[in-house]
């Protein structure tokens, strides 16, 4: 089929031309005399977009996976007891991954479309006057059900209780896209991967970690090799790796960080909103709803549309894919047909979202939904247009 295929899925996202180009380079040492030249401000600019002033970070060769388990190798042992809840596909994996590597997992579990269960964490915590919680886990952004969850909420929890545990947090479809402020809100270990907001390719754990995390790594017990925190600071300290790195997508990260932060955190936090408030606008009028239970859990980076109990999500996203090469996302594990999903995150405009809101509109009716043509599509352009007036009468007043 002639044209481009829309990639309108929440991750892996767009690549911006600048920062595929920074990667289209010959192949180098990564131990030349001067590779700590590309290296050592990557590391800095990283630490900015997580807004993280005492700690440090650690690039895997990795997914985002592979950050969550160097997040619990590094800081926890065996047999410690952490707080988590699940409440959508990837958290109930990081549960899995922590009852898979021995941990004494307390699991709160939640509705599919709530979140972060802040109320029953404070709870727990106050009841844990022997503070045998270690660590407490909390998904940001659950990119299952479009939820985002309070994370500022969670901190407040363990400083009402007076409690030392490490604050752990996915932040794999929220960094670099809606507000995440390590340092204000006292996170401990963040992670993320290079396909979502870094507007990357697959290809890179990322994981910010506190100057508390440094130091519950001193008396962490789980063996570890790969994700060591030990080898990663001997050579990162230096501007090298202990084992090759993805040198190519480091050249991307290294652009995409800068195109963040010449935008400012701020500005690309409210471009998201933006974006996401014009998606909502069409999901409304196409008379659905999101799988996001209430408006303070909607997320900015991804909206999960559930499809009328007669109809399955999946011819949705197959028509989309097969008539109109756009890729929407499918429904995961217990949403599956149930809701499809269309990202708005990273490298991203007003024309990008209304061709994703334009052909999942199409697939609709050509599925048999009861959609009228432009009602979606239609709110979004208001929303839109409306939204660009009032910004240029406020600029001028």
């Amino acid at each position: 089929m002639p044209g481009y295929t829309h990639l309108c899925i929440p991750g892996p996202t767009n690549v911006p031309e600048r920062v595929r180009m920074a990667m289209n380079v010959a192949m180098q040492d990564m131990r030349a005399p001067d590779f700590p030249e590309l290296t050592k401000p990557i590391f800095e600019k990283v630490q900015k977009v997580f807004r993280n002033t005492s700690g440090r970070v650690f690039l895997y060769p990795s997914s985002g996976t592979g950050a969550w388990e160097a997040a619990i190798q590094n800081t926890l042992s065996p047999g410690d007891k952490v707080l988590m809840s699940r409440f959508g596909q990837f958290s109930n994996l990081w549960a899995d991954m922590a009852i898979r590597m021995g941990l004494d997992v307390d699991v709160i579990d939640c509705e599919w479309g709530e979140g972060v269960p802040v109320e029953k964490y404070a709870e727990r915590l106050k009841a844990d006057k022997t503070h045998d919680y270690k660590a407490v886990f909390a998904t940001h952004n659950e990119t299952a059900t479009g939820v985002t969850s309070d994370i500022a909420g969670v901190r407040r929890a363990l400083d009402d209780a007076n409690h030392p545990a490490l604050l752990m947090v996915d932040g794999v479809s929220s960094v670099g896209s809606i507000e995440f402020d390590q340092d204000a809100w006292g996170v401990d270990c963040a992670v993320s991967g290079s396909q979502k907001g870094f507007m990357l390719p697959a290809g890179l754990g990322i994981l910010s970690v506190s100057k508390w995390a440094l130091e519950a790594h001193k008396t962490a017990e789980f063996g570890r090799c790969f994700f060591s925190f030990e080898d990663q600071m001997k050579h990162n300290d230096n501007g090298y790796f202990p084992y090759t790195p993805a040198t190519q997508i480091l050249r991307g990260l290294d652009v995409s960080c800068d195109m963040l932060l010449d935008e400012g955190l701020e500005n690309v936090w409210a471009r998201h909103r933006h974006l996401a408030s014009g998606v909502r606008a069409a999901v409304d009028a196409w008379g659905l709803k999101l799988c996001a239970k209430r408006p303070e859990l909607w997320s900015d980076t991804v909206s999960a549309i559930v499809v009328p109990e007669d109809k399955d999500a999946r011819d949705v996203i197959s028509t989309a894919y097969s008539r109109y090469n756009t890729s929407l996302g499918t429904g995961l594990d217990k949403v599956m047909g149930k809701v499809f999903r269309i990202g708005h995150l990273g490298w991203l405009n007003e024309g990008m979202v209304m061709t994703a809101l334009g052909v999942a509109e199409m697939a609709m009716i050509d599925s048999g939904f009861d959609v009228k043509p432009g009602s979606g599509t239609g709110a979004a352009v208001a929303h839109f247009t409306g939204a660009a007036a009032r910004a240029q009468t406020m600029a001028a007043e």
